[in-house]
């Protein structure tokens, strides 16, 4: 089964926490999502594959480690993934960038697919899958449902805050796919929105209602 980790950093605990409060704006916002996001990146990316390579610094002809394969993919689950593709960049600027449209039904709370664009050669990439909120769980299991559908395997999810719910339908659906969040939190309300999470992650970020 996939693991679940939680990246428990006390710059994150005090980022999530500035995000938490409902008086944050929303530049201020995006600013922490994507320093967050950053941080959770090295985590994320500690195993990506190496190679030697050999280098001439000011001294001497030495070997060194280099980043090895393909690049890695970057995947955000519009809209509000897209908040978390900027801190990943930093650090992994040659990523691609792929990008997956999917809504929740306000009646259904059910995932629907809107759109999907993803890289080439999708089964010799790393991809990650972003998303700030694991609630229900069911965008992100339609994701990688989708992402393996154009041929992605080796596949993790980066998410902020996780329901126990949407924890529980990933490990069930996609056993295989590893979690990585900043919070596990308490529950999901009687509206699927997680407590005591961020609210509507889109809305905040973007400035919308």
């Amino acid at each position: 089964m996939g693991n679940f980790y939680v990246v428990d950093h006390p710059l994150i605990r005090h980022k999530l926490t500035m995000m938490r409060k409902k008086d944050t704006s929303s530049k201020d916002f995006r600013q922490l999502l994507e320093e967050i996001s950053m941080l959770m990146g090295y985590e994320v990316t500690k195993d990506l594959p190496v190679e030697d390579t050999e280098i001439e610094t000011p001294i001497c002809k030495t070997v060194g480690k280099k980043i090895s394969g393909k690049k890695p993919a970057i995947v955000p689950i519009l809209r509000a993934g897209l908040g978390m593709v900027e801190g990943l960049q930093r650090i992994i600027p040659s990523a691609k960038i792929g990008h997956i449209g999917l809504y929740r039904d306000p009646n259904t709370h059910l995932p629907v697919e809107y759109y999907c664009k993803l890289p080439p050669e999708m089964e010799k990439r790393r991809v990650i899958i972003v998303d700030p909120m694991l609630a229900t769980g069911g965008s992100a299991s339609d994701a990688v449902t989708t992402v393996k559908s154009r041929g992605g395997k080796n596949i993790l999810l980066m998410c902020l805050v996780a329901a126990p719910e949407g924890v529980k339908k990933m490990q069930k659906d996609h056993p295989d796919v590893d979690i990585y969040c900043a919070a596990l939190d308490e529950c999901l309300n009687e509206k699927a929105y997680i407590v005591p999470g961020l609210g509507d992650a889109g809305d905040r970020i973007f400035g919308t209602k």
